[in-house]
């Protein structure tokens, strides 16, 4: 693997419809700039997951800062990508820390992690085809769809304690997002929230007392994991939208780029679950590819990994501030409230667009089913005990989709009632929604 990279053109200037490659790059003041815009890009939704499941925002940091580096390390620096916080821990997590403590959703997390590494090294051996097979369009769009659903009275838990600050703090996104163009519209979460905080603090909502006694150097708080099998059906969901997260990113850069990066795919899977597995060895949230700096380079039009380095080593310098991360957990929970409720929101339409995409027929009963099941298990959180076993709506809703499409696909096609076209429309890109337009300005 080379670190180097090669300058484009004159490093300065990029002509019409030029792109600068993720092997290139420009002049370093102007790389070094745009990986610091990668940094605020992802900054709002990364700290929004450990500042709604009680997790440390610098630790959290400090291993999105390795795993991004780890990234691009195991994909040979070809494929430039961010991981953040994903929003699909959240549900887990919260139901792991309030049941059984905050080191036992740690040990789920490192466990997630190992599963989604052992997919990529199958991947990278046998290849994605079977992905599509096992997790099609209408499974995919319904996983992510009751994830953000399920989350929904977590939102509204947070928005009723500030109703005043959690309304300005949604109303700011939602007009920063249709007010200003370019990078600054894509930063409306980020933007919202420091409009919120700002009414938050006016409204003596905000406690300022652990800031000052934090230390502005030093190393984050580390949690070691737990286990608790009670847990594991509580983050097994998660591997599957990081599968489809992984697998929309690597195609939207190569969409992009012009570049193919097929190969890279089972890397990207390795690479992203070796990153949450480092964050469940010491109290970070779980890391996915972030869609938010796919839109920082769709507007700059640089894929370059060199911006991705010094985001990397920007995120890491900023972890390593006590004062720092203090200063970002005294954001209130009606700042979160208002925040989640966009962000909840989104990931359950977006599972809706992955049907758009892929043009899912819902005149088909099988299609129309397995949403339809899952949904109403995902949104009213329907829960299963089995001994130390505790299954709830995403875990049941997650395997209902997939029990439910290839259970009754295999008896329908057996009793000649299937209602599929002679050659199924499939559009890769259906897995593209969540990772190209995901979860922050959504993970």
């Amino acid at each position: 693997m080379a670190l180097g990279w090669t300058l484009h053109g004159d490093g300065r200037t990029l002509t019409p419809g030029a792109v600068v490659a993720p092997d290139e790059r420009l002049t370093w003041p102007r790389t070094v700039g745009i990986g610091m815009q990668h940094v605020v890009a992802m900054f709002g939704a990364t700290f929004l997951v450990p500042l709604l499941t009680g997790f440390s925002p610098a630790t959290t940091l400090f291993f999105s800062a390795i795993g991004t580096i780890g990234f691009l390390l195991i994909t040979r620096n070809r494929l430039p990508s961010y991981l953040g916080s994903s929003f699909a821990f959240i549900a887990p997590i919260g139901a792991a820390t309030a049941s059984h403590g905050q080191g036992v959703a740690v040990g789920g997390i490192l466990v997630t992690g190992l599963v989604l590494a052992l997919v990529g090294v199958i991947v990278h051996f046998a290849g994605a085809r079977w992905i599509d097979a096992v997790m099609p369009p209408v499974v995919t769009g319904t996983i992510v769809a009751l994830i953000g659903l399920n989350l929904a009275p977590a939102a509204w838990g947070n928005f009723q304690g500030a109703p005043v600050t959690a309304t300005v703090t949604l109303a700011s996104i939602i007009l920063v997002t249709v007010l200003f163009k370019g990078i600054l519209g894509r930063l409306s979460i980020l933007v919202g929230v420091i409009i919120g905080y700002v009414v938050a603090t006016v409204r003596g909502e905000v406690d300022f007392s652990t800031v000052g006694d934090a230390a502005w150097v030093g190393l984050p708080e580390f949690v070691a994991p737990q286990f608790d099998i009670a847990v594991v059906g509580l983050f097994v969901p998660v591997v599957l939208v990081l599968i489809a997260e992984n697998v929309g990113h690597v195609k939207s850069v190569a969409a992009m780029t012009g570049h193919d990066l097929d190969g890279y795919m089972g890397r990207a899977l390795l690479a992203d679950g070796v990153a949450t597995t480092l964050a469940g060895t010491g109290g970070g949230s779980g890391t996915t590819t972030y869609a938010e700096n796919i839109g920082v380079m769709a507007a700059t039009r640089v894929y370059s990994t060199a911006a991705y380095w010094v985001a990397g080593f920007t995120a890491l310098l900023l972890s390593m501030s006590p004062k720092f991360g203090a200063l970002i957990a005294t954001i209130p929970a009606g700042v979160l409230g208002g925040a989640a409720t966009m962000l909840y929101g989104m990931i359950g339409v977006l599972g809706a667009r992955i049907w758009v995409q892929s043009r899912v027929d819902f005149s088909n009963p099988v299609n129309l089913t397995t949403a339809a099941v899952p949904l109403v298990i995902g949104i009213a959180n329907f829960t299963f005990v089995a001994g130390d076993l505790v299954f709830e709506g995403i875990a049941i809703g997650t395997a209902a989709a997939l029990v439910i499409f290839h259970v009754m696909r295999v008896v329908a096609r057996w009793r000649g009632t299937t209602q599929e076209p002679a050659s199924p429309a499939s559009v890769p890109g259906g897995h593209e929604v969540d990772a190209a337009e995901g979860r922050g300005s959504q993970g």
